[in-house]
């Protein structure tokens, strides 16, 4: 009986990403505390240095909220144009070695090395080529876990930061994630966490005791992924990004959804939005997206393609259930969810295809 090959994945996340390429480009930042976005009156921060992350200022938080922890807080306009810039040239050095990324934001990305370009034999060896190569470019450091799924590469990448790496072996994985506190789980939000130590979940030993039942019922479709992480399990793949040309439909939240219920519910809603307008122009996609901004404005998007084209509501949800569970868990709140199709059958080469369907 021949098993399973195992994964090896690499999670990169640069530090302190928006604020580090501040402190880069202008010295006088540089060993203070410094928040991208928002100022001292109003607005949110979209990043800050790890000089003021030690007073407590974090992401997404209110401007005033980190201005009152942290009084000699430096508000900087952001430059996502010169933050997408560097972002590019990580992602090259990431094409060197593999083909299989799947970037989460304009700082952090999954790669699949269990077979890469150079032949090299350990994803640890990759690593730290990998972050080399990223600071001789870009002067920016960037730490890195190294496991066989996604779950465990992504949180052994915030062990040892800032610059550093993490590996976490097969033999490591559920002893390790028993030890987890449960806020440490990453997809675990604030709320979600709250609600688990309420029911008596502060680890990952005790979120292993649940059965996956009780996990579905309490937490919808994400219990399921919840059941798997408490034992070092997480069968998710890594799905290169691709940048498509659709028509599109999308809503921006009032309140950040942080419920998948939610968030399917949505993108369900937008899927019948969808179809009235590919229909009213008879047109059908090849290539489904769906586009998500998170709650510090940073957007990522994900697709699939069917041969037969989207042109039924069923066959859109299909896909919509795919991509969000290879999502799923959530990072952050999102503020915004959008979806697309692109790469539309050719009419007269379609001539068996009935392209206007009762939904």
């Amino acid at each position: 009986m021949n098993l399973p090959k195992l994964r090896k994945i690499i999670h990169i996340d640069m530090d302190a990403f928006f604020a580090s390429v501040e402190q880069r480009d202008n010295p006088e930042l540089r060993g203070k505390p410094v928040a991208v976005g928002g100022s001292a009156e109003r607005g949110v921060v979209a990043a800050a240095s790890y000089e003021a992350r030690k007073f407590g200022v974090k992401s997404a938080m209110p401007s005033k909220t980190a201005k009152r922890l942290c009084p000699s807080l430096i508000f900087v306009k952001p430059r996502f144009d010169a933050y997408k810039q560097v972002s590019l040239q990580i992602r090259e050095i990431f094409a060197e070695y593999t083909d299989l990324i799947e970037p989460l934001s304009l700082d952090e990305a999954y790669l699949d090395v269990t077979e890469n370009k150079k032949g090299i034999e350990t994803a640890t060896q990759i690593a730290i080529e990998i972050r080399q190569k990223i600071f001789e470019k870009t002067q920016l450091t960037a730490s890195a876990g190294i496991s066989f799924n996604k779950f465990l590469a992504k949180t052994a990448s915030d062990i040892n930061k800032p610059n550093g790496q993490c590996v976490i072996k097969p033999s490591q994985a559920e002893a390790f994630v028993e030890t987890l506190p449960i806020h440490r789980f990453y997809g675990i939000g604030k709320v979600t966490a709250e609600k688990m130590k309420a029911m008596g979940i502060n680890s990952g030993k005790e979120l292993k005791e649940q059965s996956q039942e009780f996990l579905v019922k309490n937490f919808g479709k994400v219990g399921k992924y919840y059941f798997e992480i408490a034992r070092g399990q997480d069968h998710r793949e890594v799905v290169a990004e691709r940048e498509t040309k659709s028509v599109s439909v999308e809503n921006t939240f009032t309140q950040d959804l942080e419920l998948v219920s939610e968030i399917y519910g949505d993108l369900y809603r937008l899927a019948e939005s969808l179809l009235v307008r590919t229909q009213k122009h008879n047109l059908v996609g090849k290539t489904l997206t769906i586009k998500i901004k998170y709650a510090d404005f940073e957007s990522i998007t994900r697709s699939k393609t069917i041969e037969n084209g989207y042109f039924q509501k069923e066959e859109i949800n299909k896909t919509i259930d795919y991509l969000v569970e290879n999502l799923m868990p959530f990072p952050k709140g999102i503020r915004l969810l959008g979806l697309g199709v692109s790469n539309f059958l050719d009419e007269k080469t379609e001539t068996g295809k009935q392209l206007n369907l009762e939904f």
